[in-house]
């Protein structure tokens, strides 16, 4: 949903498929950016992480690796420079991968995991109309931190939204 909304605003389509991912490049006031929607399963994004670095020649320091978290509430945002995976299995293969966690990231709260709910329904399911305004807002902060890091002003970011 990120990058979606990130590619409308942009003007951009992410569906060239490559590097195990749909993707779009553009051209930012930043300098140029690389749009990517990994589509191997969540727990093996590494590979589609991998590919693209070693596809393009970007170095992990570079990357801004975007993510939904249970273990941040529904409409919170966190960023980081870099750090573990923590519970994420997505965020470990990348780690795994690329064999660093040198690497920004923005996680977008989607929690909490409700008691007795199966995993991958929660995750996958839609939102309520009331969850929808909360992480529409989600996405918009996210939005504008992603807007701060690339323009190299991620402690700005941490400040701003952590």
């Amino acid at each position: 949903m990120f990058i979606k909304r990130i590619a409308r605003g942009w003007d951009i389509k992410v569906k060239k498929r490559k590097f195990l991912s749909k993707t779009a490049e553009v051209e930012t006031a930043q300098g140029r950016v690389l749009l990517a929607m990994p589509q191997t399963f969540m727990n093996k994004s590494g590979d589609a992480v991998r590919a693209l670095l070693q596809g393009t020649g970007i170095e992990p320091g570079r990357l801004i690796v975007i993510y939904d978290d249970i273990d941040l509430p529904l409409g919170q945002i966190r960023v980081r420079k870099e750090g573990g995976p923590g519970t994420h299995r997505g965020l470990a293969s990348i780690v795994e991968e690329i064999e660093t966690t040198r690497f920004a990231r923005i996680r977008l709260g989607i929690g909490p995991f409700p008691d007795g709910a199966d995993m991958v329904d929660y995750v996958l399911s839609p939102f309520v109309e009331k969850e929808k305004e909360l992480f529409d807002r989600c996405l918009e902060q996210a939005r504008e931190a992603l807007e701060l890091i690339l323009a190299g002003h991620i402690d700005k970011a941490m400040n701003s939204y952590n």
